[in-house]
């Protein structure tokens, strides 16, 4: 980190200089790949959020078969990003799953999801890859903040006639408060850095900070301006960070803040 932040100020020469910053901000992709990046992530970790919430109640309301579903969520975790990007360009490519079954029915060649032309649909497919693949994160933390909360409280609430959503929105979730602080700041973090799952679908169409970072260490032998991107991910990270632990402050900080 502290060797990426003296980067981000220094030219090729090593001298002290804003080049960097100034050419990160003069790239043809430096406002598309911001754009994209903080939509990805307005648009990506709410839906895990909901999502991973709702597995984790599921799991936690010991239906029969929620051990088999358990395991079958905690697949992704166990795929890299860029195994997780392939196998789903395997699905969304010209010939891929969809597109074959599609043929085999008889409905014509199929949908270009992965087309330049279709920019809504590039950035929808990474969208759920990036759901199905970051989602059981989520839901771990979740599901252990749910197992935490003491079963006396919910138990208090039914008896004096608090609804399942009652007790769900005035008891479990100010409880689950601090699991919902560590899941956002983790998955923020992981949705500002999004690069192989993104690269492997769409390449260098749909632009992100990670892959502009990538793209000008590898491919332009700027270590200084990827250093500078690097930069810019971190200021965001840190900026959401504490807006999550502003917004979601526990009921023990805000006591020891008193």
């Amino acid at each position: 980190m502290v060797q990426a932040l003296v980067l981000a100020f220094q030219d090729a020469n090593g001298a002290w200089s804003l080049a960097p910053i100034q050419r990160m901000t003069a790239d043809l992709n430096f406002g598309d790949s911001i754009k994209i990046t903080l939509v990805f992530a307005a648009v990506v970790i709410p839906l895990q959020t909901l999502l991973a919430l709702g597995m984790a109640l599921l799991l936690m309301s010991r239906l029969r078969g929620a051990g088999f579903f358990l395991y079958l969520w905690a697949i992704p975790l166990g795929i890299s990003d860029l195994a997780s990007g392939v196998v789903w360009l395997s699905i969304f490519t010209d010939r891929g799953y969809i597109n074959s079954v599609v043929g085999a029915l008889g409905f014509g060649d199929g949908f270009a999801f992965l087309s330049y032309e279709n920019p809504v649909s590039l950035f929808v497919c990474a969208a759920i890859a990036e759901l199905w693949r970051a989602t059981s994160i989520v839901m771990v933390i979740l599901l252990s903040g749910l197992q935490v909360i003491p079963k006396d409280y919910g138990e208090a609430a039914e008896v004096f006639g608090a609804t399942t959503w009652q007790r769900f929105r005035h008891v479990t979730l100010p409880l689950l408060r601090p699991s919902l602080q560590v899941a956002l700041i983790l998955r923020t973090i992981l949705a500002f850095q999004v690069f192989a799952v993104v690269i492997a679908l769409a390449g260098r169409q749909l632009p992100v900070l990670a892959e502009e970072a990538y793209h000008f260490y590898y491919d332009i032998r700027s270590p200084n301006v990827a250093a500078a991107y690097s930069l810019l991910i971190m200021i965001l990270s840190l900026v959401f960070t504490i807006l999550y632990l502003r917004l979601l402050r526990t009921r023990d900080a805000e006591l020891g803040r008193g």
